[in-house]
């Protein structure tokens, strides 16, 4: 989808407030309306213009103020492409082993089946907010250049919001990927980038938020997770090891929510229940209601009868890590930082990587509301039984925030899984078999960009 310019004016004219409304008058008043359109300037007669409260003209953020206000916009767009809208967060989740449907909608039911059409309306709409994230901040990061060049980890900011935003889009979607550019005129249309292209971005923007960020400012520890993490992705193991090591344990970003901003994955899956927590979902999924993890805490309808989910064929599973329309979504942490390290040192064939996922569980970071340790793991005593302890425990920790997909495909890509051993396979639960989809597409809405070639290929990771 081609990005969009959210700063185009529109200039409106009226002439009454009924006529904008294209409600009819009485004779009288119509010919009351002519006389007095006859009579005015139509140039400077201030009936005859007013200001749309809700279009921002571009001159009026060419202030420090106007430019300080694109930045707190990148965060509005960053909040809705994660936790705060039916985002790549929840549908990837969906794709995956996190949720199952338990809608009527067919585009969520060909998300949890796995074979996603390209005009998937909802596919269309977590693009556009990924994407707007994107936008925004470069138009946020050229006006903090030139209106307020100061203090320096405002920019940084905006870096580490872009940055959160590719390595969000390698993750999610299809190879392939357009970023394109309105914060100039005309619009720079972005071609089709590969997977690792998409990366090599969002490290870039992750070093530049680094760079201007000073080491007191907690977006610092944000951005050197964001760097690890893609630096995991592009199997990139000793760095992202090094990179993770400088942030503590207590670091966590958090999107924050209210009643008139509710945390989405409660909305769909606790409030309308068109979102179910998947159990074993097709044969390779995880246990995540059966485990009984204290990490995810899960209820169980105990009378489907009444608490069916909204198709209405079987009882609800809610999840309690995210029990109210208020709960924050942690997006980097220092336990993912952990996590990070961990599997940096499986890589090189450390064994203390078993120590550091045993240290995170005897003494669980406070924002994860786990309050007691849980038992040390075992070595499995295997290459691949070490690599399904490993992700499990990602699994877990960091279910609900936007890792799942990434960490499935990466065991397609770089632990060379196939695929019908990662993803869920059999018969999906309205009939029919799984297909064969690892990724988001690139919707249909791509075609306006006319730069834009490429073919998704959705079952290559």
């Amino acid at each position: 989808m081609p990005a969009t310019n959210f700063l185009q004016v529109a200039r409106m004219t009226r002439v009454t407030y009924d006529l904008a409304r294209g409600r009819r008058l009485p004779v009288t008043a119509a010919l009351f309306a002519a006389v007095a359109l006859a009579a005015c300037d139509r140039v400077t007669d201030p009936l005859l213009e007013f200001r749309d409260p809700d279009i921002i003209d571009p001159a009026d953020v060419r202030t420090p103020e106007g430019a300080d206000a694109l930045r707190q916009g990148a965060f509005g767009r960053l909040h809705t492409m994660t936790s705060g809208g039916e985002s790549v967060v929840l549908l990837g989740g969906l794709l995956g082993d996190e949720f199952r449907s338990g809608d009527t909608f067919i585009q969520r039911n060909e998300t949890d089946q796995r074979s996603i059409d390209t005009t998937n309306s909802f596919m269309v709409t977590a693009a556009r907010q990924l994407f707007r994230t994107h936008v925004l901040a470069n138009f946020a990061l050229k006006a903090l250049r030139e209106f307020k060049p100061t203090p320096r980890d405002l920019q940084g900011q905006m870096f580490f919001v872009r940055g959160f935003a590719e390595n969000m889009a390698a993750e999610s979607f299809c190879s392939g990927i357009p970023f394109s550019d309105a914060s100039q005129e005309p619009v720079v249309y972005g071609e089709a980038l590969t997977t690792e292209e998409v990366l090599v971005k969002a490290q870039e923007s992750a070093d530049s938020a680094i760079t201007n960020l000073p080491d007191t400012v907690r977006f610092r520890q944000a951005a050197q997770v964001l760097k690890a993490r893609v630096l995991l992705n592009r199997a990139q193991y000793d760095s992202a090891r090094i990179v993770a090591s400088a942030v503590p344990l207590a670091h966590q970003y958090s999107t924050v929510h209210t009643t008139k901003g509710p945390n989405q994955i409660w909305a769909l899956n606790n409030s309308i229940r068109r979102y179910v927590v998947a159990d074993n979902e097709g044969t390779n999924g995880l246990p995540f209601v059966s485990a009984n993890d204290p990490r995810l805490p899960t209820r169980i309808s105990s009378s489907p009868d009444s608490t069916r989910d909204f198709e209405g064929r079987t009882g609800m599973v809610f999840n309690l890590k995210y029990p109210a329309e208020t709960s924050p979504v942690v997006m980097t942490s220092g336990l993912e930082a952990k996590l990070i390290i961990a599997e940096a040192l499986l890589a090189a064939g450390n064994a203390t990587w078993l120590d550091t996922l045993n240290a995170l569980r005897a003494r669980p970071p406070a924002y994860t509301n786990v309050t007691n340790p849980l038992p040390p793991l075992a070595d499995p005593g295997t290459a691949n039984g070490r690599v399904d302890l490993l992700f499990r425990e990602r699994a877990f920790w960091m279910w609900g925030t936007g890792h799942r997909l990434g960490d499935m495909r990466r065991l397609i890509r770089q632990y060379r899984r196939p695929q019908n051993t990662v993803f869920p396979i059999g018969t999906f639960k309205n009939g029919g078999p799984y297909g064969t989809d690892v990724t988001l597409p690139i919707t249909a809405a791509e075609r306006n960009n006319p730069k834009y070639t490429a073919v998704c290929v959705k079952s290559q990771a």
